[in-house]
C-alpha cells in the first residue's frame, strides 16, 4: 500500500477495499521500523482515532477524496495534541491549544494525522541539519542530507513513510528537499495557503505547500490547502486571488506551444555537470513533447542571496523575538535577572544558526544601518521581481513557464557544510529569486546525478499560476518514470 500515490489509495478508500485504519496502521508499522529520524512525534493513539473517524465518514457516505488517506506535518505547524517544536530546544515539549489553518483544513477533509516531522531550527537551513533533534538522513544515500529546511518531510515521502506530507519554504525548503530526495513538492504563490498557525521565520516569504510521489498528488492536496484565511493578514483576500479553485483543472491539458524559459544564469559557473545533464535531458524530453525552448536572462539572479540573507533573518529577529522565556516555551533554570534570563533561556533554547540570523537580522535593523543593508535589500528584492515579470508577463514577454535547475549539486553528504555556512546559503541560488518574487514554483524528479542521488527540474510560474505548473509536471511523468523510482528496500 505504501507505494501507491494519494489518488490510487483514495479510490481503494472509496471503495472500501482497504480501510482507513488498515492503511494508518500500515504506515505507522513502517515509520516505526525507520531509522531516518524524520518523525519527532508519533502518537499511534491519536492517529487511529482519526481513522476510525475517517471510516465513520465514509460508511456514511460523506467523505471527501481524501479522507482516510494518511498525512504528516512539518513540525513548523502548530498541531493540537501533538508536539509543535519547529525544531527547536526553544518549544522541545509545547503542545499547541489550537491547530494550524493548514492542519485544520486537511482534518476537514477527512485525512489521518501520522505525526509531525523533523525540520531545520525554525525553518532555517538547507540540510535538515540544524535541527534540535538530530538530522534527517536521506533514504536514497543515509550518509547524504536530505535537504532542507523540510528536510524529515522529503525523507518521509520518499521512504514511503507518509503519501502526503507538509512542508515550508521560505528561500526553497520545499523545492530543494523534494529534488534532493527525488518527490515532487510545490510552493505556491506567496499568500495563497495560510500562515495561521505556521511558527514565523521570515513573514514575507514563509508559505506553505504540498510534497508527495507526483504533481497530481500535489494538485489534490493543494485543494484542500489554499484558501482565503481572515486570520492571517497575509492571506490573499477573493479579490487579490485567495479563491478556492480545483488546481487539478487543467491535468490532461497537451504542452503542445507551451514556451519554457531557460534563464542563462541558471546554467553558469556552479553548476555541476551531473545535474546540468539531466535538467538538459529533462528540457529536451519538452521539446519533444511539443514544447519550445526559450533563452531568457534573469540578471539580478546573483544578487537574490544577499537580498535574502538581509530581509529573512531581519524579519527572524523580530518574529522570534517572542522566545523570551516569559510566556511558554524554554525557560533557562538560572539566572539573577529578568535580563539575565532573557540571555540564558535564548543562548540556551536557540541553535547556532538560529543564532546566527537573529544577529544579522538585529544588525541590518539598526539605527544606521537600516538604509544601508535592509532597504537596499528590498529595493534589489523589486529588481528581481521585474526581472520574471518582464519575460512572463510584460509587453515583451517571452514564455509561460521557466525551467532550470533547484540546486548547484546533488545532495552533499552529512556534515559536509556544517562548518561552512555560506557555502549552504549559495545552494540556494536557483530558488531564492523565486520566493523573493513572491512566484510559485515546483520541483519534480527529473533523473541521478552523483553517487546515484535524485535530481530535480525546477518549474517557475505566473503568479496564480500553480494549475498550470501542476500540468506542466504532470504531462512530464506521465511520460517519464523517474517520480515512480524508490530508494532500494522501499
Amino acid at each position: 500500500m505504501h507505494t501507491k500515490t494519494i489518488k490510487e489509495l483514495s479510490a481503494l478508500l472509496q471503495s472500501k477495499a482497504i480501510t482507513a485504519t488498515e492503511l494508518a496502521t500500515h504506515f505507522l508499522d513502517r515509520i516505526e521500523k525507520s531509522d531516518l529520524n524524520a518523525f519527532l512525534h508519533v502518537d499511534r493513539a491519536l492517529t487511529l482515532a482519526q481513522a476510525a473517524e475517517a471510516d465513520a465518514r465514509i460508511a456514511a457516505g460523506t467523505a471527501t477524496p481524501l479522507t482516510g488517506v494518511p498525512i504528516a506535518h512539518k513540525d513548523i505547524f502548530v498541531t493540537r495534541d501533538w508536539r509543535s517544536t519547529a525544531g527547536s530546544k526553544m518549544l522541545a515539549n509545547y503542545v499547541s491549544p489550537f491547530d494550524a489553518t493548514v492542519v485544520e483544513k486537511f482534518r476537514a477533509a477527512g485525512m489521518v494525522t501520522l505525526g509531525k516531522l523533523n525540520c531545520d531550527e525554525f525553518a532555517m537551513g538547507s540540510a535538515n541539519e540544524n535541527s534540535a533533534f538530530g538530522a534527517v538522513k536521506n533514504p536514497w544515500d543515509k550518509s547524504a542530507v536530505p535537504g532542507g529546511s523540510s528536510g524529515g518531510s522529503a525523507a518521509a515521502v520518499a521512504a514511503r513513510l507518509a503519501p502526503a506530507v507538509t512542508g515550508t519554504d521560505t528561500g526553497g525548503s520545499i523545492r530543494q528537499p523534494a529534488a534532493f530526495c527525488g518527490i515532487t513538492g510545490i510552493k505556491p504563490t506567496y499568500g495563497r495557503v495560510s500562515r495561521f498557525g505556521m511558527i514565523a521565520f521570515a513573514s514575507s516569504l514563509d508559505q506553505g505547500g504540498p510534497m508527495a510521489q507526483t504533481a497530481e498528488d500535489c494538485a489534490l492536496l493543494l485543494n484542500a490547502m489554499a484558501g482565503f484565511d481572515e486570520r492571517d493578514s497575509t492571506s490573499l483576500t477573493p479579490e487579490m486571488g485567495g479563491i478556492d479553485e480545483d488546481y487539478t483543472r487543467e491535468l490532461g491539458q497537451p504542452l503542445a506551444g507551451l514556451r519554457i524559459g531557460v534563464p542563462k544564469e541558471y546554467f553558469g559557473e556552479g553548476l555541476a555537470r551531473d545535474v546540468e545533464d539531466a535538467v538538459r535531458a529533462a528540457l529536451a524530453k519538452y521539446v519533444e513533447m511539443g514544447a519550445t525552448l526559450v533563452d531568457i536572462s534573469l540578471p539580478n539572479t546573483a544578487l537574490s542571496i544577499p537580498a535574502y540573507y538581509m530581509i529573512a533573518p531581519a524579519e527572524a529577529s523580530s518574529n522570534l523575538s517572542r522566545f523570551d522565556g516569559v510566556r511558554y516555551g524554554h525557560r533557562a533554570a538560572n539566572y539573577g535577572s529578568l535580563e539575565e534570563m532573557y540571555k540564558n533561556t535564548r543562548a540556551e533554547g536557540f541553535g547556532a544558526e538560529v543564532k546566527r540570523r537573529i544577529m544579522v537580522g538585529t544588525y541590518v535593523l539598526c539605527h544606521g544601518y537600516y538604509d544601508a543593508y535592509y532597504l537596499k535589500a528590498q529595493k534589489i528584492r523589486r529588481l528581481i521581481a521585474q526581472d520574471f515579470e518582464a519575460v512572463l508577463n510584460g509587453p515583451n514577454a517571452v514564455c509561460d513557464v521557466i525551467m532550470g535547475p533547484v540546486a548547484p549539486t546533488v545532495a552533499w553528504d552529512l556534515g559536509d557544510k556544517s562548518d561552512d555556512p555560506v557555502a549552504a546559503y549559495l545552494a540556494d541560488i536557483y530558488t531564492l529569486s523565486t520566493s523573493l518574487a513572491g512566484l510559485p514554483g515546483m520541483s519534480i524528479p527529473v533523473g541521478f546525478g552523483a553517487k546515484n542521488r535524485p535530481v530535480g527540474l525546477q518549474i517557475i510560474g505566473k503568479h496564480f499560476g500553480e494549475a498550470k505548473l501542476l500540468n506542466v509536471a504532470h504531462q512530464y511523468q506521465l511520460a517519464t518514470d523517474w517520480h515512480t523510482r524508490a530508494p532500494a528496500g522501499i
